[in-house]
């Protein structure tokens, strides 16, 4: 479909005196009426050779949709028009694009999910900005794939309100049916399978397989890791995230590189899936009005400044206070600065090999203090 540009640069579309001029190509060309919805470019050389030219017309310009510019788009993503307030700058998930499945889950698979609305068995709330929201089911996820050597075919690729990423229905040859996390690049129809693989030689790294880390070869990218053996994936689950397997230890660990740039040990025989965790373009959603989060069950979030000096340790003063402190939450403790909660006796410590920062982890007290003094003489 060719549209023209007038001498003023103006798109001869479907408004005003074009419309009388562009009306009857339009009845006998029904694609001219779609015409304007893509960006215009520069006819071929070819294309402008063949076109009419004169009148006040002086570009040609075709307006059908580049082959190129589709050709490994990868985008699920949708990006609304602002024809309202609640519109304008959202970017919500196409299900369309991302290939969803748009009816009802596999309900043999699901579980009733009761809110709570942030309040304990008290009726006390321990758990702020929480109440309300659309009624959900959770999704029974299969994050051991225990079922080794059997393998499954992918029915469908589902939307998961609970979670990120999306999820893939599974058919195993016996009949068995479970969700899985959806790998980046698994459709409807691909098949998986979990374990060793024939003659203990491994299964094929391909997206979707499984097997313990001592049967994956060496730099693949993997999610979904078990922490122990037997325990189910705890680890690298979230959307678009991926974990790269490093190298093996003589004592019977994998080294991992974490999304946080992380060096984890975890024991060899601990399952992971083969790839990275679908819906990469999760990070770009924008909800675009407050009323998308009161669906998702989340309630707004009071500053602590406009509250009174009973509620919050910043409330009170007169007219516009800024607190008078650094930021704290309600109980007093340090919210901003890069103040550390994290428990120096926490059991996972020792896998760490080096911190996001690249910093190696001092594993005894005395390797600690003699990294104290180091950094006080520095």
């Amino acid at each position: 479909m060719l549209l023209r540009l007038h001498a003023h640069g103006n798109v001869v579309g479907l408004a005003g005196v074009a419309r009388r001029a562009v009306l009857p190509l339009a009845r006998s060309h029904p694609a001219a009426i779609c015409a304007t919805a893509h960006r215009a470019r520069p006819l071929s050389a070819d294309a402008a050779a063949t076109s009419p030219a004169g009148g006040i017309f002086d570009t040609d310009y075709d307006m059908a949709p580049s082959q190129e510019s589709h050709a490994g788009r990868n985008d699920t993503l949708k990006f609304h028009r602002g024809l309202t307030n609640g519109q304008r700058g959202r970017v919500s998930l196409d299900f369309k694009k991302a290939g969803l499945w748009r009816g009802r889950p596999f309900k043999p698979l699901t579980s009733p999910k009761k809110r709570t609305g942030g309040r304990n068995n008290s009726g006390r709330i321990t758990c702020r900005h929480r109440g309300g929201g659309a009624k959900q089911r959770y999704r029974i996820i299969d994050f051991k794939r225990q079922l080794w050597d059997v393998r499954a075919t992918v029915e469908r690729l589902e939307y998961d309100p609970n979670r990120s990423a999306f999820i893939a229905l599974l058919q195993y040859e016996n009949g068995v049916m479970s969700y899985i996390l959806a790998p980046q690049g698994l459709k409807p129809g691909d098949s998986v399978v979990a374990g060793k693989g024939a003659d203990s030689k491994g299964v094929e790294p391909r997206p979707g397989n499984a097997a313990p880390l001592k049967f994956l070869p060496v730099g693949v990218q993997v999610h979904n890791v078990e922490m122990m053996p037997g325990q189910g994936g705890k680890l690298v689950r979230s959307a678009g995230s991926s974990a790269v397997y490093q190298s093996r230890t003589e004592d019977g660990f994998a080294v991992l590189r974490m999304p946080s740039k992380e060096r984890r040990m975890v024991p060899i025989m601990c399952m992971a899936t083969v790839g990275q965790v679908s819906n990469p373009l999760h990070f770009m959603e924008q909800i675009g009005k407050a009323g998308s989060n009161r669906h998702r069950g989340i309630r707004p979030t009071v500053r602590g400044v406009a509250m009174n000096p009973v509620d919050h340790p910043l409330g009170g003063g007169e007219g516009k206070s800024s607190g008078g402190r650094p930021a704290v939450s309600p109980w007093g403790i340090p919210c901003k600065g890069g103040y550390r909660t994290r428990k120096r006796r926490n059991p996972t410590r020792s896998m760490i090999l080096f911190d996001r920062r690249g910093m190696p982890l001092p594993k005894t007290l005395a390797e600690r203090k003699r990294l104290r003094r180091l950094k006080g003489k520095q």
